[in-house]
């Protein structure tokens, strides 16, 4: 049966390829410690559990939802973001409701990107910004991350004749996988780039509230101007470890959440009501689970960085994030890797990000503490 080309064009997902490695190891008999994928393991909180079980007990919540998502969520999502940032937007028209972030980052291009437009993306980073603009004959144009730059991209080495063709600039900080964390000045830039270059701004912050050592990541739309040219996509997975539950949002520019709004209106039927009510429940509730959650990732990141330090790695422990991104001796990220995975450690190779990500591996610090010291223990032994 013949596959559409798009799909044989398609590579493997990085994170179902480390998902695979895992299972083969432990069907060998193999104890596996995974720093791989940045899945929380840390359990949803209690209260966000029983404001989703008491919404399912109303009939109303088992209908379809607006794809848009509820005025409660919606609400709820304007009124953290001004707490958090103190930027104003509008429930009704500049906010939405995501089936996750995943599916508006990827929806995005389908409302915006025409075949033989330009998206750029950062490289290393997350595969979606990569892939996506494929599925609409566009062409995907890496930005890359290097560390003498403190992994931001270098606007100015754009050429004239890609940044004429591009439709959307994708930013993500704090980042994946590289931890890095950009200023409002850097934000600055990046608005003044796209209004010279008709240009959409889609900041992916979904690492936005895990920040350390008393440092506050700024958000996009906190720069004057950002508004009339940017969106911000963010997701309760990594804040509030909701990540099965798949309930994001995208906020910022009417006229570009009214497109997607639109888009998302002819292939999916919203999120739904219920996980939208627990949504709401995390939203408008005391922020101490997600403080307690920072404690605890911290505590990690510092054993964590400690240990590889002893090891005599160059390794700067992040500001934000609860990723270690990590160079690697020999340049080569997936023999690392590989090396790492006989001893029963799984680390995510940086060139799965991306060929500007050779070189480095990425730790999540998605395992608890005793578990990180037995990583180390291994590590040290078989390096």
């Amino acid at each position: 049966m013949r596959q559409a080309d798009r799909l044989a064009e398609l590579p493997p997902y990085l994170f179902e390829q480390i998902d695979s490695r895992i299972r083969k190891a432990r069907a060998e008999g193999v104890d596996i410690i995974s720093f791989g994928i940045g899945d929380p393991d840390l359990p949803t909180p209690p209260h966000i559990v029983e404001a989703c079980k008491k919404a399912l007990d109303n009939p109303e919540n088992h209908r379809y939802p607006s794809s848009r998502g509820m005025d409660e969520f919606r609400g709820a999502v304007a009124d953290r973001y001004k707490a958090d940032f103190g930027v104003e937007v509008d429930p009704e028209r500049e906010v939405t409701a995501l089936i996750g972030s995943k599916e508006g980052i990827h929806n995005i291009h389908l409302a915006y990107v025409n075949p033989g437009d330009a998206v750029l993306y950062p490289e290393p980073g997350y595969p979606v910004y990569r892939i996506s603009p494929g599925f609409c004959g566009g062409q995907a144009y890496p930005m890359p991350l290097k560390k003498e730059r403190g992994f931001l991209p270098d606007l100015g080495a754009i050429p004239e004749e890609v940044s004429r063709k591009a439709r959307i600039i994708w930013l993500n900080y704090p980042n994946n996988p590289t931890a890095a964390t950009a200023t409002k000045g850097f934000y600055r830039e990046v608005v003044d780039f796209a209004r010279d270059n008709d240009l959409i701004v889609c900041s992916d912050e979904a690492y936005s509230a895990i920040a350390y050592d008393g440092y506050r990541p700024p958000s996009l739309l906190e720069v004057e101007g950002a508004l009339e040219v940017g969106v911000v996509f963010n997701s309760l997975s990594k804040t509030y470890n909701m990540t099965g539950w798949r309930i994001g949002y995208a906020l910022g520019n009417e006229d570009i959440i009214g497109s997607l709004v639109k888009l998302k209106s002819n292939v999916d039927s919203g999120a739904c009501r219920f996980i939208q009510e627990g949504a709401v429940a995390a939203l408008t509730s005391s922020q101490d689970c997600v403080r307690e959650n920072v404690k605890i990732y911290q505590s990690r990141r510092d054993i964590l960085v400690k240990g590889l330090r002893s090891m005599g790695f160059a390794v700067e422990p992040p500001k934000a994030t609860f990723y270690v991104w990590m160079e690697t001796p020999e340049g080569d990220s997936m023999a690392f890797a590989s090396r790492l995975l006989d001893a029963g450690v799984v680390v995510t190779p940086g060139v799965g990000f991306g060929r500007h990500g050779e070189g480095f591996v990425r730790f999540a610090l998605t395992q608890p503490a005793e578990r990180i010291a037995e990583a180390l223990e291994r590590m040290e032994r078989i390096l």
